[in-house]
């Protein structure tokens, strides 16, 4: 297999297939689900059947392969032949609408969309709209030749980000950044043969596909969830879950219900968007004994910092820090570019392990935040999304922080909109805890004023049920109407 023609030449380890194949050449479960449980080597041949089916499909080597496909076996197999025969895939989200789908395909030039029956529907409307084909992967054929070496430099997986200010934009993954980041995150996360390590988030998305291409470079067991639920975390521990990620949405949904602790877990590992930090206190409680930590990163370079479990501990006399990023990983560097007063800037971040990094080597992450004496990392939103009030600049994150503190507030967005005389005023979306119970502006605006300086309080107060969030709990501040 790749692993073993791998280490013959002696470049172990230079693309993540030779990783994957040398961790699970012998292993007794690789990929586990309810329904199926593939070890090691079977992963492999199905991955080899993946290759061949690429190839009947004549499918042109060296371009990334849009894919609607769900979490499971068959995917990743599909994931793996891809990357070792430089047909890489790139999971959409199933959720865009065909129109979207159709802007994604055409943005990465390909000729088809492979996808999953159940998914076959949704291809076509979207393959229509350009003139495209669509390879529908009802059965894999029989194994092939074995998988073969691919280059460092050659794509291993396309990845894309959340579209959370426009589209959502494709970030290819070379071999050898994508190597380099699964020994990083294995290492932080304490992952190795005999973890077993299950996440929820989207497929297409890298806390999904991105933190299981990282276990299984370690040798650990993937349990790829489809749908996140209440009875499907439970049902975790049957399969003997040892690491877990969760956003916080899935954390606040498993502890109104009770249903946080699992007795196998040993490492729980929490981002995607920002966590209330009495949440996570509340989360660290009722999982005594079990490690925390964060990664900060994104779908461009991750990851940038982490909140380490040491931190975690660290954090119950030093309660501000369960309210930063963290600092830098090993390896790399974070420097806040063009600091204004407060020292708050547009954070950046160089390492050989980010994706996405410029020219300079200096990836521009677009969030804005402030560095402490200690070099831990504070965010405060996303660059494009302050609000400048004259000559002051508002951060709506710093706004919404507060808002949730209120008792009758369960959610918070805030945004601009313009003002004549000063340009750009507050407006602030809040989700009541108890809809029938909904708070008032004047009550708002009173409570805001307790903890914000006078600019920086909303001016305009709209309450709805709910606000709109991508699979992973972001913000669509986008979608939300300004008027």
């Amino acid at each position: 297999m790749a692993g073993e023609r791998h280490r013959q030449g002696g470049q172990m380890d230079q693309d993540w297939v030779s990783m994957v194949a040398a961790a699970h050449a012998r292993s007794a479960r690789a990929v586990v689900t309810h329904e199926q449980k593939w070890s090691g080597p079977q992963l492999l041949s199905h991955a080899s059947a993946a290759a061949r089916w690429m190839a009947g499909w004549g499918l042109p080597s060296g371009r990334p392969v849009p894919a609607l496909v769900d979490a499971g076996p068959e995917a990743l197999a599909l994931v793996l032949a891809g990357a070792a025969v430089r047909r890489p895939m790139a999971p959409l989200d199933p959720q865009l609408p065909p129109s979207e789908l159709a802007q994604c395909v055409e943005r990465l030039d390909a000729p088809c969309i492979v996808a999953q029956p159940r998914f076959a529907d949704l291809a076509r409307q979207a393959a229509r709209e350009l003139g495209r084909e669509v390879a529908v992967l009802a059965r894999l054929p029989c194994p092939g030749e074995p998988l073969p070496v691919p280059a460092p430099d050659d794509t291993a997986v396309v990845l894309h980000t959340s579209g959370t200010a426009g589209h959502p934009r494709a970030v290819c993954y070379r071999h050898d950044r994508l190597v380099r980041r699964a020994r990083l995150s294995a290492a932080l996360q304490q992952l190795r043969p005999g973890s077993v390590f299950a996440t929820a988030a989207p497929f297409h998305h890298i806390a999904g596909l991105g933190s299981i291409m990282v276990a299984l470079a370690a040798g650990a067991t993937a349990v790829p969830v489809e749908r996140f639920s209440v009875y499907a975390w439970r049902d975790l521990e049957t399969l003997r879950v040892t690491h877990a990620l969760l956003t916080p949405i899935m954390v606040e949904t498993l502890l109104r219900r009770g249903a946080l602790p699992l007795r196998t877990l040993r490492i729980m590992q929490y981002g995607v968007s920002p966590i209330h930090p009495d949440t996570l206190r509340t989360a660290m409680t009722r999982l005594p004994g079990v490690g925390f930590l964060s990664l900060y990163g994104q779908t461009e370079g991750s990851p940038i910092t982490w909140l380490s479990p040491a931190d975690h501990q660290l954090a119950t006399w030093r309660d501000e820090l369960l309210q930063s990023a963290g600092r830098p990983v090993p390896g790399a560097e974070v420097r806040i570019w063009r600091p204004d007063r407060a020292g708050v800037g547009e954070v950046m971040a160089r390492a050989d392990h980010l994706a996405a990094a410029g020219p300079d080597g200096w990836l521009r992450t677009g969030d804005l935040g402030w560095l402490d004496e200690d070099g831990y990392l504070y965010l405060v939103g996303r660059r494009r999304d302050v609000i400048t009030r004259g000559s002051q600049h508002i951060y709506p994150l710093e706004v919404e922080k507060l808002l949730v503190e209120h008792p009758q507030v369960a959610d918070a967005a805030v945004v601009s909109v313009p003002d004549s005389q000063l340009g750009q005023a507050v407006k602030a979306f809040v989700v009541a805890a108890d809809p029938a119970d909904p708070p008032t502006g004047e009550e708002l605006t009173a409570f805001a004023r307790t903890a914000l300086s006078a600019f920086k309080v909303p001016a305009r107060w709209q309450v709805v049920p709910s606000l709109p969030r991508t699979g992973t709990g972001k913000l669509l501040r986008r979608a939300l109407v300004r008027g």
